[in-house]
């Protein structure tokens, strides 16, 4: 997928009803996982990324700055994100629990 004729999301876009279930992509461009929940308020909002697993089984749940995501809408309008992590990394971050 080419992401560079996608829309940059602006801050104020930074929502729970926007971002979550959006895909995450990483450094490759491969599906690492989606977002689960958003959390937090302002310049600190949080995203909980489900890595791995198969329709919500065996997933690690990790939570990371949204800042640290890059977050688009593809040409259908689908939000998605892209990482530098990989799922490797990102499944030996700490599990995110509530």
């Amino acid at each position: 997928m080419d992401h560079s004729t996608h829309i940059r999301l602006n801050e104020d876009e930074l929502t729970e009803a926007v971002l979550t279930g959006a895909t995450v992509f990483g450094p490759g461009n491969e599906r690492i996982g989606h977002v689960s929940r958003v959390y937090g308020g302002g310049t600190d909002i949080h995203v909980v990324i489900d890595v791995g697993g198969f329709l919500g089984i065996g997933s690690k749940p990790v939570a990371v700055p949204a800042r640290d995501l890059d977050f688009m809408r593809d040409g259908s309008n689908s939000v998605h994100a892209l990482t530098r992590w990989t799922k490797d990394e990102l499944k030996e971050m700490p599990q995110y629990v509530e």
